[in-house]
């Protein structure tokens, strides 16, 4: 379930002529049963609302004075989003006689044709007030207040992000608020000017309108407007035909799949970055501690302590925090297990929440291995709006494959990785695409159709991730081993300064067999993905006036100078 929550206008919206009809109170209930939030926002005054609608206990919040006052139901809690009107001007309007006129906690309000009034009379007084008008209704307000500033304060009192909330409204003062949610509706009485704005119009007015809704939103969670909302979505790349291709958090797992320091990496980051820039919540199960000074999210664990569940699950309770799950402090072995604990609390978060609204699973074929078997109830059939990164497509396992349904191929061998995938999930072979790796290019497939497209950039660069290389422990997949020309070694380096240490204590035959074949620069580009380091590493490598001694300084003065040599100021 994504749209958790509805938030609905009061007059010509569920209710016709100050009422609202059984059907529509039944409709409204049967969305609370389901497990949504419904919140009204309104520019009638509290007394009077709760006057002319006695269910108001239907509504887990209400927004009301157009923005201005918060009103809590079930405990009956009031609280004033503004200061309360200016005495004077209260006092010149009633002077001036102007009728009708009401006073609430902050708003002021009358009709048309007194606007002219209420406007000489801010002038005269030199106040800071704004006029917002609804269908001949003119509402004074303090500036910055309208209905979106209200319910976004009210989203943020019940934990919600404005994107999986569903708005409905009628008239000129609920643009605001449409505007803040992830779908916008429109009754079909409302004004021409909101219709032209909205992502769908309901083919019934008012209240009948408001039931067809709720039916679409309990049949289909509004999938079936799919290509329209929500309406900011990050985007993933460009298609051949210059389209863009977004991708919708309601779908179905992405799978990012290639070789090692193919540009997986360069795929993600740049979908992070724009799922914080549009404010989507992500986490990040991050095996490798890859992640581990991502500037848009909260780190936790590290090499030395495991990230503690408990924590992991409240900073995700709050909209506005992403979080990376460090499991460097996690034994390799471990990992599935922390992660099948895990999964369970995300998926309740999101049944409550609609979020987090992405995952990030990293060196997934280590998380969710192809011999790991979930107990029951872990996983769940679909996993909409994650995205698993991995370099073995056929290690992963065969519940989670069935959750896949677009797969990004990346690397030399893109089509390669895809037909991986293909394989191992039962797939007919992906058609044969000439993929441009140098222009950005990717091979993607969607549900047994495939295409070239041109993947976005990061707008930022990461920064190494020092302490991992340097003090993290490496997969045993990623790890240095000394073995030596015989294989009668098999000394595992988890991490950079214990191949320093072990480099200074194998013997010269040992450290000179790994020279003369690459391996250490080779290690340095795929397991480190370090370029510039292989890349003077190689040339030590190819320098044969280097004994094992020289050989062994020049290399260890380079991983110094890169990881444990001291910041320089400004950095």
């Amino acid at each position: 379930m994504f749209f958790v929550a509805v938030a609905t206008d009061y007059d010509n919206t569920i209710a016709a002529h100050g009422i609202v009809q059984e059907e529509t109170l039944a409709a409204l209930e049967s969305l609370k049963r389901s497990g949504r939030k419904l919140i009204l926002v309104t520019g009638r005054e509290l007394p009077d609302l709760l006057r002319v609608f006695s269910p108001i206990e239907l509504f887990d919040l209400v927004v009301a004075e157009n923005g201005a006052l918060l009103y809590d139901p079930a405990s009956k809690d009031e609280e004033p989003l503004g200061p309360p009107p200016p005495p004077a001007f209260v006092e010149r309007l009633q002077a001036a006689k102007i009728t009708p006129l009401s006073v609430g906690r902050t708003i002021v309000a009358t009709w048309e044709p007194n606007e002219a009034m209420v406007l000489e009379v801010i002038r005269d007084l030199g106040l800071e007030l704004q006029i917002i008008f609804n269908k001949g209704a003119v509402m004074v307000l303090p500036p910055n207040i309208n209905k979106a500033s209200g319910l976004a304060a009210g989203l943020e009192r019940l934990s919600l992000s404005p994107h999986n909330v569903v708005g409905v409204g009628d008239a000129e003062n609920d643009h605001a608020f449409l505007t803040l949610c992830g779908c916008a509706v429109a009754v079909q009485n409302a004004l021409p000017a909101v219709k032209e704005k909205v992502d769908f119009v309901t083919r019934s007015p008012e209240g009948a309108g408001v039931v067809e809704l709720v039916h679409m939103l309990l049949e289909t969670d509004l999938k079936d407007i799919a290509l329209k909302v929500p309406r900011q979505l990050p985007l993933l790349g460009t298609c051949q035909n210059g389209g863009a291709l977004r991708i919708d958090p309601r779908q179905g797992a992405l799978l990012v799949a290639g070789s090692s320091g193919g540009g997986k990496s360069t795929v993600v980051t740049a979908f992070l970055e724009q799922m914080h820039k549009l404010n989507f919540q992500f986490c990040i199960i991050d095996p490798e501690g890859d992640y581990a000074e991502f500037a848009d999210a909260v780190i936790l664990g590290d090499a030395s302590q495991e990230p503690r569940l408990e924590e992991v699950v409240n900073l995700l309770s709050r909209p506005g925090m992403n979080v990376v799950v460090n499991l460097l402090g996690v034994k390799l072995a471990d990992r599935p297990d922390f992660f099948s604990k895990l999964l369970p609390e995300i998926s309740r978060l999101r049944a409550q929440t609609g979020r987090p609204h992405w995952m990030v699973v990293d060196e997934a074929h280590h998380m969710l291995p192809a011999d790991w078997v979930p107990a029951q109830g872990t996983l769940p059939r679909e996993m909409p709006a994650t995205i698993l990164i991995t370099v073995h497509p056929e290690s992963l396992s065969e519940n989670v494959l069935r959750t896949i349904e677009t797969v990004i191929g990346v690397g030399n061998a893109p089509r390669k990785a895809v037909k991986s995938f293909c394989d191992a999930s039962g797939e007919s072979d992906p058609p044969d695409l000439d993929i441009d790796r140098e222009a950005g290019q990717a091979y993607l497939w969607h549900r047994g159709n495939a295409q070239v497209i041109t993947i976005e950039r990061p707008k930022g660069e990461r920064r190494r991730h020092l302490r991992k290389y340097a003090e993290g422990e490496l997969g045993e997949d990623k790890s240095f081993y000394f073995q030596g020309p015989e294989k009668a070694l098999n000394l595992r380096a988890q991490n950079l300064m214990i191949f320093l240490q072990m480099s200074e204590g194998v013997d010269e035959q040992t450290w000179l067999y790994h020279l003369r074949e690459g391996h250490y620069s080779r290690w340095f580009e795929d397991a480190i993905k370090d370029p510039d380091l292989a890349e003077e590493a190689r040339a030590v490598e190819q320098d044969e006036s280097l004994d094992a001694s020289a050989s062994r300084a020049r290399i260890g003065e380079m991983i110094s100078q890169r990881y444990t040599a001291p910041a320089k100021a400004g950095g």
